[in-house]
């Protein structure tokens, strides 16, 4: 790698299928990809590649994935985008619809790419039907093989759960799980790691993971009201992404944010929140159609 390398973080796009009435799609997640796209054209230098860390639509349909795709032909950007997969996305609605793939379409999209120097890993920490993240047997050992790749690279991981940062149970349901926090700590250990991209809490927190910075945005599709988490879950108007940068001195992140009026959206206490945990991992998968 020589000079500096810029790309682009994305999360938390929540596209929905405009044909389709959804209550759970709480601002116009379309509106807002087509003019963060547009501001993404307007970098210089551009961004030699686009992340996208997860639920990328907000129901996990075949439809829902083909807008994406349109919104994303339609922008004119040249640019590789890489995809992770969130707890709203559904692996059988995303392979055929993103990569034409009908076939294994329920194991994890894990993947790696080298762009401009950069040894970009993407791990699909999404499980089915729960909120909160975890990895499936043979995950770790195609990441401990693909780290012992491209060796005199600096890697970036991404995924939409990030790292647990302590040790609380009660928490899991925003994080990876704690007992694969610890493998993956174990995992990157001695690795050149710059950084871990993720979404999922829908607020911009960076934080330091045993040396490594952890980068989360708020997204797309509403911002977490972080005054009052004491109460519960208080989303508002909000988006932004973020502008990552590679330099000799390590990595740094800008972040983009969206005009907002930071007005009320949905919210719910946090024993409204228990219910709603309830409801969405009791709840029966739809058949991609």
């Amino acid at each position: 790698m020589s000079g500096h390398v810029t790309f682009v973080h994305l999360t938390d796009l929540h596209v929905g299928n405009p044909a389709v009435v959804d209550d759970h799609l709480y601002s116009d997640t379309s509106t807002t990809l087509e003019r963060i796209l547009a501001d993404i054209k307007l970098l210089q230098p551009a961004p030699s590649f686009i992340v996208a860390s997860g639920d990328l639509t907000n129901r996990g349909d075949i439809d829902s994935y083909e807008q994406l795709k349109r919104l994303i032909a339609a922008s004119g950007l040249d640019i590789p985008f890489l995809f992770a997969l969130g707890n709203h996305d559904r692996r059988d609605g995303f392979y055929p619809a993103m990569l034409g793939r009908t076939e294994n379409v329920w194991a994890p999209y894990d993947h790696a790419q080298v762009i401009d120097g950069i040894h970009v890993i993407v791990l699909d920490s999404s499980v089915p039907n729960k909120i909160g993240g975890a990895f499936e047997p043979g995950q770790l050992d195609w990441l401990k093989a693909e780290l012992e790749q491209h060796a005199d690279l600096p890697k970036l991981l991404v995924m939409h759960h990030a790292p647990a940062l302590d040790a609380n149970p009660a928490m899991e349901w925003e994080s990876l799980s704690i007992d694969d926090t610890e493998a993956l700590r174990q995992a990157v250990a001695g690795k050149n790691v710059i950084g871990i991209l993720s979404g999922h809490i829908h607020f911009d927190r960076v934080s330091n993971w045993y040396g490594i910075p952890v980068v989360v945005g708020i997204g797309q599709h509403a911002a977490t009201d972080v005054l009052w988490l004491h109460e519960g879950l208080r989303m508002l108007e909000g988006a932004s992404f973020a502008i990552g940068t590679l330099r000799s001195s390590g990595l740094s992140i800008t972040f983009a944010p969206q005009p907002a009026s930071r007005r009320e959206l949905h919210s719910f206490s946090f024993a409204g929140m228990a219910e709603m945990l309830a409801k969405y991992e009791a709840s029966t998968p739809v058949a991609a159609e």
